[in-house]
């Protein structure tokens, strides 16, 4: 944790030029408001995950899921090639083994781990600030009533 946290030294004003001050400011703003967002979207992409899994899984009126048409149409299409798997299954695995790998070479994988990676450095980079935010505040009211209280 201590890593994380920069030490609460104030920079004096005389040492700083206007024009320094001010553009250091709205880097600040703009940093901050791109935290939020990052957090909002993660929060708004949870959310919409969580409620699209829950609408998957929930019972209907009818006492079933409605996610058990699909898991039964692939049980069917599954049991159907068990069964055709002796005639032309062999020529059918090989096919589409071969278009497997095809697809699988067109997929730009570095490009989507970049992404990944940059994601999860934000939000983990999102996460360190709030709570180095929550941490500055917990410890001005610590300090606050610790002063009230005269310790």
């Amino acid at each position: 944790m201590a890593t994380t946290v920069s030490p609460n030294q104030p920079r004096t004003r005389s040492s700083l030029r206007a024009s320094d001050r001010a553009s250091a400011r709205g880097r600040a703003v703009q940093a901050s408001r791109d935290a939020e967002y990052d957090l909002l979207t993660a929060a708004l992409i949870g959310a919409t995950v969580g409620a699209g899994l829950t609408y998957l899984l929930r019972r209907g009126p009818s006492g079933r899921r409605p996610v058990s048409p699909v898991m039964l149409g692939v049980g069917r299409g599954a049991a159907w090639a068990g069964r055709h798997a002796g005639r032309a299954g062999v020529a059918g695995a090989r096919w589409m083994r071969d278009q497997g790998e095809e697809a699988w070479d067109r997929l730009p994988r570095r490009k989507i781990q970049r992404e990944l990676r940059h994601y999860a450095g934000r939000a983990r980079e999102a996460m360190d600030d709030v709570v180095e935010s929550e941490l500055r505040d917990l410890r001005r009211a610590i300090r606050r009533q610790r002063k009230r209280l005269g310790v």
